[in-house]
């Protein structure tokens, strides 16, 4: 339960004091190294021969542009950068446990911040494509005794990515816990490929995907 708890690291005297806890600080602390890393990775970007490294960015960047413009089409590709940036601070966040800090997903707070930023961007997309008319007409399709079951579904659908990105962060949190305190030694090394880094990938993808096939369905 120690381990579950998000501690407070620090306090603002501010409005009668406001608690900075763990989840928080890494929140911001994964941000700003993307930050970094984002102004001195696109230093020196070139036309003609280009390195290793920005080769290796550009393919990255092809490789999502490609996903996302196959669920979204090439005339919504302004909301790919979000969707990507949104996975890469999933990636890092889901596979901090590697390096002995907790992620920041495992805190309900933060799965349900990027679930209503995920709802909102849905919702968005929907009224930019089909306009706010369409948008509130299609409640009532195709008869109108389904518009509470429609309205629910706008809060269903981000709830249903905050709880499945929340309870399988802290599920393999709980889980590689008690591995260490049973066997500390070898066991936790392969499974911690599978909860630290492979079950953190699979998350953040499944994350980023779902946002985007709901955009999809909602611009229809």
């Amino acid at each position: 339960m120690e381990e579950l708890t998000c501690k407070t690291v620090f306090e603002i005297p501010v409005f009668g004091g406001i608690k900075v806890d763990e989840a928080v600080v890494a929140t911001w602390g994964i941000m700003l190294c993307l930050t970094l890393l984002s102004l001195i990775l696109v230093r020196n970007l070139k036309v003609e021969r280009p390195g290793k490294v920005q080769l290796a960015l550009e393919s990255c960047i092809q490789w999502g542009t490609d996903l996302f413009e196959g669920i979204l089409g090439k005339e919504n590709s302004g909301y790919i950068p979000y969707l990507m940036t949104v996975g890469l601070f999933l990636v890092i966040s889901n596979t901090m446990g590697m390096i002995g800090i907790k992620p920041p997903t495992k805190d309900l707070n933060v799965t349900a911040a990027l679930a209503i930023l995920s709802m909102l961007l849905i919702e968005y997309s929907g009224i930019r494509r089909n306009g706010i008319r369409h948008w509130g007409k299609h409640f009532g399709e195709p008869v109108p005794f389904v518009a509470p079951i429609m309205v629910l579904e706008v809060f269903i659908r981000p709830l249903s990515l905050c709880m499945r990105l929340f309870g399988n962060m802290l599920g393999g949190f709980v889980v590689m816990e008690l591995i260490k305190q049973v066997a500390p030694l070898l066991i936790p090394i392969p499974l911690s490929f599978y909860f630290d880094i492979f079950d953190g990938l699979l998350q953040a993808y499944v994350f980023v995907f779902l946002t985007a096939l709901f955009m999809n369905e909602e611009m229809e």
